[in-house]
């Protein structure tokens, strides 16, 4: 809320980060829109019709995360009604499906690596993946990570923290430090095999 955006404010201008963060409620956004740099639609948002009708007024960049349980049709039809108000500040992003088996008892997603390759061919917008959220396991992040760069991703968000055991929120997900920079240097190798830049 209030507090942590003005948290948010000091880290930003402290360090000169950019900030996304997810827009839940629109009774937020203007209090988000004064720091964010990206707006954030998470899955169980993306069918929120007014939330993306008002988010997509703004014009600020958006972040609009698959629901695990839809289509690409249905994730398509959610982000035309970002387009419809005038807003082609789009990313698309995959974060893991609902299935049958998830192969291991915490998993609660399976990530659509297809989804990423059918999504480059049907828009031209970019899109990234989620492997942190998917697989909810840190020690499937970094191949789920590299898999998805292989296959085309723009870009990936990946949770971390200095002692993920200590995170306050889903502490089987971050990588430490020492593993997301190891993980960094194998996606900049990976990515010179196509012609691309991680930054």
């Amino acid at each position: 809320k209030s507090s942590g955006m003005d948290i948010m404010d000091e880290i930003k201008d402290n360090f000169n980060l950019k900030v996304v963060t997810e827009v839940t409620e629109i009774g937020y956004l203007d209090r988000i829109i004064r720091t964010a740099d990206i707006l954030q639609i998470g899955s169980r948002n993306m069918q929120n019709l007014e939330l993306l009708k008002e988010v997509s007024k703004t014009k600020f960049p958006i972040i609009l995360k698959r629901h695990f349980g839809t289509s690409l049709r249905d994730f398509l039809g959610a982000a035309e009604h970002i387009l419809v108000e005038g807003n082609e500040n789009l990313i698309l992003c995959e974060r893991g499906v609902s299935a049958p088996h998830t192969h291991r008892d915490t998993s609660r997603f399976m990530l659509d690596i297809q989804a990423i390759v059918a999504l480059k061919e049907l828009v031209k917008f970019p899109v990234i993946s989620d492997p942190s959220h998917a697989s909810f396991w840190a020690p499937w992040v970094p191949p789920l990570a590299k898999a998805s760069i292989a296959v085309g991703a723009d870009g990936l968000i990946i949770e971390s923290h200095p002692k993920p055991s200590k995170s306050k929120v889903d502490p089987l997900q971050p990588l430490n430090y020492k593993t997301f920079k190891n993980l960094l240097s194998s996606l900049r190798k990976i990515s010179k095999l196509d012609n691309k830049i991680i930054i």
